[in-house]
């Protein structure tokens, strides 16, 4: 066991593990107790993690403080491993929704989830608050379509607002480093030609014209990506489209440029030395969240009403949260991994923030994966968002000591909006016990850091340190520790939470938790240039995300109100394999439900503003 070991956890069989609100299963809260880094602190701390016994030393203690090796590397598990969290098809009855033909195009597959929408969209999410200077309006898709088809607007008269709204936010006065790259040409050419569709008469699609980000982690020409970095550009070339972008071009979709992230998406705040680090529109000296902290904060802006991120440890749902809009993860194997950065591969996939549920079913219904033969392709359900209202006899897990392990603001936050949910439409709350939550989260961790490491050696073994910031190293150097057992140990540990979360999704329709265990925090200058090594603040903000990834179950977030500061809360919804339906149908009933007390961020566009 070694010099600085403790009493490894000895798991009992998963099956003998209640489950139930009575369980006397003992919930562990993050044992993070190292204190905030930045600055020349960082530097120091990576010298001496990169001495070759020194560091190996201090790796192991900060490990042995942080339970990995109590919990996980040293633990004894009765589960076999299991790798992947890929799940079969299961044909789970869902209310209201709509079967879509195998055979459809992605711009028919939008079609069809526009005909899912109410017949009126609110375009206006606080109509009734004081002043129309509080109050938020977010256009959404179907308002930009309807601009354009009128002639009230163009795409290229937004894509002209959108290029100048760039520029400004960009400027040395607000700094909201958005974008890593936004090349004003490819963007007018793209709207160009949208404007000649609809004076035709013939737009591709209902997302014909509509600016969309991607986050810079995913292929889209003729950009190159960056994953965050100044040197894997060079390393790896950027020669097509991912698939999922690819859909979206296929759609008439603007694409704006690549959306600023954290650096190769090792951190949870989207702090970046190299491209800037992202703001959030609500509060510009707060952090935007991470990783696809970018697409979070364009959306937010209103630059976009639909971003493109990718998902590995709620880097698409945190970001989300802080910012105040939708974060959608579908099912693992719902969208293509084709032409993303393959930083981890039975985590992570694409994921959609959006202004609104009903963008974030548009975005989906256009870049779902439709290239497997259709016998071996899970059916795609799109909900009936016009009948939410009638959708009964929904029942949803919440597991307390989890859900209350938050800052008070959160908590009663997202109480009284389970609660409004309940008098709404009666749904029911369920009190389960979610098992092994901590040990999960370090699970996670051990196999998206081994997973990451893996896939970048080719590159990271021919690259100068220096190339790499401060934090990103000081990741990539706890990554690299990890042993072989640790992450075997790791998949058993999934194993263990694919039973209780199967176990818990027979009671209940989804699992309901806050997104994040607290708001977006402050920005601090020390931290530009290197990063931070924020610890207790990176497990409050990945708290609830890790099922969502680690066990590849479809996950979204909304916006449910704001904490004292005035900054955004999230609710997440979890749910059964391949359900997104049912999902977007609570996701759209939530919003709907605390729309009203929405705020407009204080860095916001309007661009479709009439002059």
């Amino acid at each position: 066991m070694g010099l600085f070991s403790s009493p490894a956890k000895v798991y009992k069989p998963a099956a003998d593990v209640d489950l139930g609100p009575g369980s006397d299963e003992f919930y562990i809260s993050p044992n993070v107790k190292a204190p905030r880094v930045a600055g020349l602190l960082v530097k120091i701390f990576v010298w001496i993690l990169e001495m070759p016994i020194v560091g190996q030393i201090v790796l192991y203690i900060l490990k042995k403080d942080n339970l990995i090796n109590k919990l996980v590397s040293d633990a004894d598990i009765p589960e076999p491993p299991l790798f992947t969290a890929t799940h079969s098809w299961e044909d789970t009855p869902e209310q209201n929704v709509r079967l879509t033909k195998p055979d459809l195009s992605a711009a028919e597959r939008v079609q069809e989830a526009v005909s899912c929408l109410p017949a009126r969209l609110e375009a206006t999410l606080a109509a009734d608050a004081p002043s129309q200077q509080q109050g938020l309006k977010r256009w959404t898709i179907r308002d930009f379509v309807d601009a354009y088809s009128s002639g009230e607007t163009t795409p290229v008269q937004v894509a002209t607002r959108f290029l100048a709204a760039v520029k400004e936010s960009s400027a040395p006065g607000l700094n909201m480093a958005f974008f890593i790259s936004c090349d004003p040409e490819d963007v007018t050419r793209q709207a160009e030609e949208s404007t000649l569709r609809y004076q035709r008469g013939a737009p591709l699609s209902a997302l014909d014209g509509v600016l969309v980000a991607v986050k810079d982690e995913i292929d889209c020409a003729p950009y190159p990506t960056t994953g965050g970095t100044r040197w894997l550009a060079a390393a790896r070339r950027c020669v097509a489209d991912a698939a999922c972008v690819a859909q979206l071009r296929a759609c008439g979709a603007v694409l704006a440029g690549k959306a600023n992230m954290h650096e190769l998406g090792a951190g949870t705040s989207g702090i970046n030395p190299h491209h800037g680090s992202a703001r959030n529109p609500y509060n510009a000296s707060k952090i935007a969240g991470g990783s696809s902290s970018g697409s979070a904060a364009v959306v937010c802006a209103g630059l976009c009403p639909v971003a493109l991120g990718v998902d590995g440890g709620g880097s698409v749902r945190m970001p989300a949260a802080l910012c105040g809009v939708v974060g959608f993860k579908p099912t693992a194997g719902r969208l293509s991994n084709a032409g993303v950065l393959p930083l981890n591969w039975t985590v992570g996939m694409p994921g959609i923030l959006a202004g609104t549920v009903e963008d974030a079913l548009i975005a989906y219904s256009a870049i779902v994966d439709q290239s497997q033969p259709s016998y071996l392709r899970p059916e795609l359900n799109l909900p009936q968002l016009k009948s939410t209202l009638s959708m009964n006899n929904i029942k949803l897990a919440k597991y307390a000591k989890w859900f209350n392990d938050s800052a008070e603001d959160i908590r009663s936050c997202c109480d009284k909006a389970l609660k409004t949910l309940q008098a709404h439409y009666g749904w029911q709350t369920v009190d389960v016990t979610v098992p092994e939550i901590e040990e999960m989260r370090l699970a996670h961790y051990v196999t998206i850091g081994s997973e990451c490491t893996t896939s970048l050696a080719k590159y990271l073994d021919k690259l100068k340190r220096s190339e790499i910031g401060w934090d990103a190293r000081v990741a990539l150097s706890v990554y690299g520790s990890f042993s072989s057992r640790a992450y075997l140990n790791s998949q058993r540990i999934r194993n263990r939470q694919m039973y209780f979360h199967k176990e818990i999704f027979k009671t209940a329709d989804v699992i309901v938790s806050p997104m994040t265990g607290v708001t977006a925090y402050t920005l601090q200058d020390d931290a530009f240039d290197t990063g931070e090594l924020d610890y207790i603040n990176g497990a409050a903000l990945v708290r609830y995300s890790i099922a969502g990834n680690f066990l590849g179950l479809p996950a979204i977030t909304v916006m449910v109100g704001h904490d004292k500061g005035g900054l955004p809360i999230g609710l997440q919804f979890i749910g059964r394999p391949w359900s997104e339906a049912t999902l977007l149908h609570i996701a759209f009933a939530m919003q709907e439900a605390c729309a009203k007390g929405h705020k407009k961020p204080a860095v916001f566009y309007d661009l479709l503003k009439k002059e």
